[in-house]
């Protein structure tokens, strides 16, 4: 749990809260461009500050992708409706407060940096019938790397059940969480983009990225009478070859054995300008460390819970995330390999974050994190410490031009978001000063990241 001497950090989140609910008056009541050519709909549509979905966008997303929209009429405009490919490019700037003590990447420098953090391609809207898919292609400017991102391929189809409506659908996916509907999960939560520039955690849950990329996964969903969600997924990893062919460097990873099962469960309820959702969700994986299968098997199980508050109107939007995520692990194969010192740990991860747009046009989030555990010098080698224990806070200010006109004439349907980011660290890798052992405190990891967000 979030210890009471952090709490007082959560006050950071406090002026948007305030903002938030300062506009609230009696007023009446998709992240890629393809989406919003296939629907002729804006952006604004399915996306407050994108990428967070609006309750239509959500329910785009359970219906398979494949919802289309408005009359052809010959024109080059709508032709594009026909296009499902769509880019996005994001040239950044990264400046820590004090320099590292080594470049920061191969090819930077120790600070003030300029990058293109990444250039993605993706295919974005139905397929055939009733399955659609959102499958990302992305370059790593950092890395200097291609390889496949996230993907999401999905049939869907509705029907009732006790005179209510049912959606339900199969889902395919490489990344636990990537499916889901709400921006609270790992793979869709606040920040939504980071630098690759400067120091960050070492420590992180399985269920946040642990298997990203590395795994196929199956599963079956359903959605009752717009008010009960319900999934249920499995997971195994890909072999080798297949990472590589899909430019993933399968080195050093955990090996799933058989199946790792993933789990959710959320309400939601729509009243007026809000929308309130609270839910469960869980992934239990048996693996194999570093694939190697002679010391048998470590079993982690991540139980999650979250919220999502939004409140819409023509000028005001405001959205308020929280998830906390516990992780049980049982290092029965690493402690034999020698890759922990402990034979079992818990860890707790920790996010919240309250969004304000005005006008559909000026952003501001403020968001508070804490990660803490039991200390493994040989888990987190990275740390001079041996814990895990970081918390901070996050403020992004956001200018989206197009986000209402829905992109210059000359290419419609295209967004951009241009975002300045700072990350303060008031605990870093479990050290409140000298964090590196060479005087470095957790201030100095502080960064300044600004982006330009480009999708079109």
């Amino acid at each position: 749990m979030v210890p009471v001497r952090r709490l007082r950090s959560v006050l950071v989140v406090a002026p948007a809260l305030f903002l938030a609910y300062s506009a609230w008056a009696p007023l009446p009541a998709l992240a890629v461009p393809s989406f919003a050519r296939q629907t002729g709909m804006p952006c604004t549509a399915c996306h407050t500050n994108f990428p967070t979905l609006t309750p239509f966008g959500r329910v785009f997303k359970l219906n398979g992708y494949v919802m289309r929209g408005g009359q052809r009429s010959g024109s080059w405009q709508d032709w594009l409706k026909d296009v499902q490919i769509a880019a996005m490019a994001q040239p950044s700037f990264t400046h820590t407060n004090k320099a590292q003590t080594e470049n920061a990447a191969p090819h930077y420098d120790e600070n003030d940096n300029f990058a293109v953090t990444q250039v993605s391609l993706f295919y974005g809207g139905q397929l055939f019938w009733k399955i659609g898919a959102f499958v990302q292609g992305t370059y790593d400017g950092v890395a200097r790397e291609w390889a496949w991102d996230n993907a999401d391929i999905r049939f869907a189809d509705t029907t009732t059940l006790a005179d209510r409506s049912l959606v339900y659908g199969i889902t395919f996916n490489n990344n636990p969480t990537v499916q889901d509907l709400w921006n609270t999960t790992p793979t869709w939560g606040f920040p939504f983009t980071g630098s690759g520039l400067a120091p960050t955690p070492a420590a992180a849950t399985l269920v946040q990225g642990g298997f990203g990329q590395q795994v196929f996964g199956f599963g079956t969903y359903a959605m009752w009478d717009d008010l009960i969600y319900g999934e249920a997924s499995a997971y195994r990893t890909l072999g080798q070859n297949v990472q590589r062919s899909f430019g993933v460097d399968p080195a050093g990873e955990a090996e799933i054995d058989a199946l790792a099962p993933y789990w959710r469960l959320a309400l939601q309820h729509a009243w007026g300008s809000h929308y309130l959702e609270v839910g469960h969700y869980g992934l239990w994986a048996s693996t194999y460390p570093g694939r190697d299968q002679s010391a048998g098997t470590d079993h982690t199980s991540d139980i999650g819970f979250d919220t999502e508050y939004q409140y819409f109107s023509p000028q005001h939007d405001v959205t308020i995330l929280a998830t906390w995520i516990r992780e049980d692990d049982d290092w029965h194969a690493s402690r034999q390999l020698g890759a922990t010192d402990r034979g079992a740990t818990v860890f707790n991860a920790f996010n919240l974050a309250a969004s304000y747009l005005y006008d559909k046009t000026y952003g501001l989030t403020a968001g508070f994190f804490d990660i803490n555990g039991r200390r493994d010098a040989a888990l987190f080698p990275d740390s001079r410490t041996g814990s895990p224990d970081s918390y901070g806070e996050i403020i992004q200010l956001d200018y989206l031009p197009f986000n209402k006109a829905g992109g210059p004439s000359f290419w419609p349907y295209s967004s951009v978001k241009l975002s300045a980011q700072y990350t303060l660290y008031q605990q870093f890798d479990g050290a409140h000063s000298n964090v590196d052992g060479a005087g470095r405190h957790p201030s100095n990891n502080n960064t300044l990241y600004v982006e330009a967000w480009i999708v079109f």
